[in-house]
Formats: structure tokens, C-alpha cells, sequence
């Protein structure tokens, strides 16, 4: 019998209808669908430039980019289809851990997929001592902001990027 890797992240569902969405850790080969995920996601707000290249590399493997972070990644699946996504490290400009790359398909929000998907990065965090989560969210994603605050987030600081969008993010910070 193997010995259990109490580190690695589980799916939450392996026994499921053919519909339900699964949640499972993320690997490196799903790097295709959630850039198509995150690209749809951004191209929806106008001024918003997407360049995995330029700005996000890490999309080419997001497993390996989490775990050099020191944290974890999941993506929710349907169909085959990547429609949710999440990761959670601790935070390279604070004590607190981070959540990142929240995202969900258009076609599966007001669903409670964010919720599992940000109740699962927390509980993760958590159980690795985190204390408080932050992240951070571009100006332009008001619906995020609302959502944020319902799950206990306060906002609480300001960031201009030097990126391709010229972005503003507002910080958001929650006790755990």
C-alpha cells in the first residue's frame, strides 16, 4: 500500500453524474483550457489585453506554477470542458496567503461554482496555517467585487500595474 501524500490536493468528487461539474487538482496539461477560460473572461471587458506570452506564463503550466509558489491550483470540469478555476500560495508581499485566478465561465456563474472554488482554496490555506487571505481584482470586475465582499473580503488597499492593460487592482483581505 502507497503512503498517503497528505499535500496533494484531492478532487472533491469522484462518483458523479455525467453533468455535475468535478473539481480536481490542477495539472500542467490543462494549461490550454484554462487560458481559453481566463481569456474569455478578460476579452468581456473592454481594454482588457490578454497575452499569455507577455503577462501570464504561468499558463503554460499552471500546476508547476503553483507548486513553485509553495501552494495549490484547481479546476472545475463539465463536460470535459474547463469552466472554473482557482489557486491559493502564500503571498510574496504579505504574511497572509493569496488567493489567485478565480475564475468562472460565463454560462456557470450565480451557480455557487466560485463558492466551492473559493471555500476549497481557503480551507487549503487554512489547513496550512494561513490566518488571513488577500487577492486582488482588476478595477474593471465589479460583479468579483460584490461576490468577494458576500464571502467576508473587505477591500482595503490599491495597486496600479505596469502591464499591457495599464490595470488597477483593489486588494482584498480576509481573516480565516
Amino acid at each position: 500500500m502507497r503512503p498517503v501524500d497528505r499535500d496533494r490536493p484531492r478532487p472533491m468528487s469522484l462518483l458523479r453524474p455525467a453533468d455535475e461539474i468535478l473539481i480536481r487538482p490542477v495539472s500542467d496539461a490543462d494549461s490550454l483550457g484554462m487560458i481559453e477560460l481566463i481569456g474569455a473572461v478578460w476579452l468581456s471587458y473592454p481594454g482588457i489585453v490578454f497575452d499569455v506570452d507577455a503577462e501570464l506564463p504561468e499558463l503554460k503550466a499552471p500546476a508547476g506554477a503553483f507548486a513553485r509558489l509553495g501552494g495549490a491550483g484547481w479546476v472545475a470540469e463539465r463536460f470535459g470542458r474547463i469552466v472554473g478555476c482557482v489557486g491559493v500560495a502564500p503571498s510574496r508581499s504579505s504574511a497572509d496567503w493569496e488567493l489567485l485566478k478565480l475564475y468562472v465561465a460565463a454560462d456557470q456563474r450565480r451557480q455557487g461554482l466560485a463558492r466551492r472554488l473559493t471555500d476549497l482554496a481557503e480551507d487549503w490555506a487554512r489547513g496550512r496555517g494561513a490566518a488571513a487571505i488577500e487577492l486582488w481584482s482588476d478595477t474593471r470586475f465589479i460583479q468579483s467585487h460584490a461576490f468577494y465582499r458576500a464571502r467576508g473580503y473587505a477591500q482595503d488597499g490599491e495597486r496600479r500595474l505596469q502591464d499591457l492593460s495599464n490595470t488597477a487592482e483593489l486588494r482584498f483581505h480576509k481573516r480565516l
